[in-house]
């Protein structure tokens, strides 16, 4: 089984920057992707960026804002948030898709609270 910690959320003003981090552990496994999302409400959780295969998408919401890297030595994926927006607080989800032997397996974190506020 893979875990995914989120740390890093918190209450930043308006134009702020905020740095949140997922490490991921678990048995050896082959990640085909892994990002963040966001949810402000109920259950419909919007992509905001995802690394994988081919490169790194990001929602048009957050271009030139927002921005992925990671250390894979340790696992762990930063989003870099800058510029922020009272339009991005959210609670922000780690998602990783794993390759298994016969499928996919889907993975997610238990969230990070993100308020931008003056």
């Amino acid at each position: 089984q893979v875990e995914l910690v989120e740390s890093g959320g918190g209450l930043v003003q308006p134009g702020g920057s905020l740095r949140l981090s997922c490490a991921a552990s678990g048995s050896i496994f082959t990640l085909a992707s892994m990002g963040w999302y966001r949810q402000t409400s109920g259950d419909e959780r919007e992509r905001v960026a995802v690394v994988g295969a081919g490169g790194t998408d990001y929602a048009d919401s957050v271009k030139g804002r927002l921005s992925l890297f990671r250390d894979s030595t340790k696992n762990t994926l930063y989003l870099e948030m800058n510029s922020l927006k009272t339009e991005d607080t959210a609670v922000y989800y780690c998602h990783a898709v794993v390759t298994g032997q016969t499928r996919d397996f889907e993975y997610w974190g238990q969230g990070t609270q993100v308020t931008v506020s003056s």
